[in-house]
């Protein structure tokens, strides 16, 4: 049985996101497009990026536009980076292997979630540059065995998570009855049988887990039998640079931080030897009223840019985003929702629209602002509005 979505029609990644809609159930998509609380600093990622203006120049010859740039020394066809993703085999069971061959084909980096639903090593034989990402779990023996795991896999860099050793308060999982795996209610039931195409791939697909924990781990001597009980119980407020240093003795690749908004934090983090940072709301999904991303960008640039690789995610859903971002001093974007959207819709197919999109409004707004490459893009082609 097969359940089609037209992405014929989908001009942007707002298109996308409105065929996600339609095949997803309320719950799922409620987790994937919801905030926190009152959802304050999700509207304010895209409002900031709203009151950065450009500022064209004119009669510049943009036959030719490169968008490519390097990474920690990795080029990269456009300044995209795909943002770690829980068990994305729930919006579709293509899941993982759909988004990293998508992004190897589209030239970028593919970063994997600790809570990945294919493997660490499953993914990694996939061509094309690929980032780990971690969590600071209780447990430093299973943390050092992803890390084994990573570098044994060619994984290039670490990306440590630091702004969800707490759960977010996203009351909208609560009412529309998300769980992971989903547990069937009357209500969700009828709500679910609104979808067939999720509701076949769900039903006849493989079951979709944590594929690198085994289940002895998550079920443990307690009992526990949820993913969420599981990370719950793994993750810990006591967290501190005492681990960012030992993370540092663990790998000898690139490690960036992801989640810094204070630049205090950020010249810690230059102390302690990392990387890179990725600058991260989480994607209003964390803390709100927490600042955005983009407003923190320039500032971040001055304190720590000539040493530590910039990285910006939350809120980017266009390519002047983009641009946006790269002018006031990021080397790349990283999307999560945009491309989900995508692979919620029609799997890999509609990561892939979901790239074409962006590549294409990148290259056509840099010849609209007279920019042939991204090493042009400087403050001088933007204007804050107050």
């Amino acid at each position: 049985m097969m359940f089609k979505n037209n992405l014929s029609n989908c001009y942007n990644i707002a298109d996308l996101r409105r065929q996600a809609e339609r095949r997803l159930p309320k719950a799922m998509f409620g987790y994937l497009d919801g905030f926190a609380e009152d959802g304050v600093c999700g509207r304010r990622n895209r409002s900031a990026f709203d009151q950065v203006e450009l500022l064209p120049r004119i009669l510049v010859d943009v036959a030719d536009v490169d968008i490519s740039t390097f990474v920690f020394n990795q080029k990269i066809n456009m300044p995209i980076i795909c943002a770690p993703v829980a068990l994305p085999r729930l919006f579709h069971h293509e899941g993982e292997i759909a988004a990293a061959s998508a992004a190897s084909q589209a030239g970028i980096v593919y970063s994997l979630s600790t809570l990945s639903s294919t493997s660490i090593e499953k993914v990694a034989e996939i061509p094309g540059p690929k980032w780990f990402q971690l969590y600071m779990y209780r447990d430093k023996g299973l943390v050092k065995e992803f890390i084994e795991r990573a570098k044994a896999s060619g994984y290039q860099a670490l990306c440590l998570t630091v702004d969800a050793f707490v759960g977010g308060n996203r009351e909208q999982d609560l009412r529309n009855g998300f769980s992971v795996p989903p547990h069937p209610s009357l209500k969700t039931i009828l709500e679910t049988a609104l979808h067939p195409g999720w509701c076949w791939d769900y039903l006849t697909k493989p079951r979709v887990t944590t594929a690198n924990v085994s289940g002895d781990r998550i079920t443990g001597a307690k009992g526990k039998t949820t993913l969420l009980q599981y990370v719950t119980d793994q993750l810990t407020p006591s967290v501190t640079w005492k681990e960012v240093d030992w993370l540092r003795e663990q790998f000898d690749g690139e490690i960036l931080i992801k989640g810094i908004l204070n630049p205090e934090d950020a010249v810690q983090a230059k102390q302690c030897g990392v990387n890179g940072l990725v600058l991260s709301n989480h994607g209003g999904r964390q803390l709100d009223h927490a600042v955005a991303t983009i407003a923190m960008l320039p500032e971040m640039k001055d304190r720590v840019g000539g040493d530590l690789e910039i990285i910006i995610d939350s809120g980017i859903r266009r390519g002047t985003d983009v641009i946006k971002a790269i002018a006031l001093g990021a080397k790349a974007c990283m999307i999560g929702r945009p491309y989900i959207y995508g692979l919620s819709a029609a799997g890999k197919v509609g990561v892939e629209k979901a790239f074409a999109i962006l590549r294409g409004e990148i290259i056509r707004d840099m010849q609209l602002l007279g920019c042939r490459t991204l090493s042009e893009l400087n403050k001088e082609f933007i204007r804050i509005s107050k």
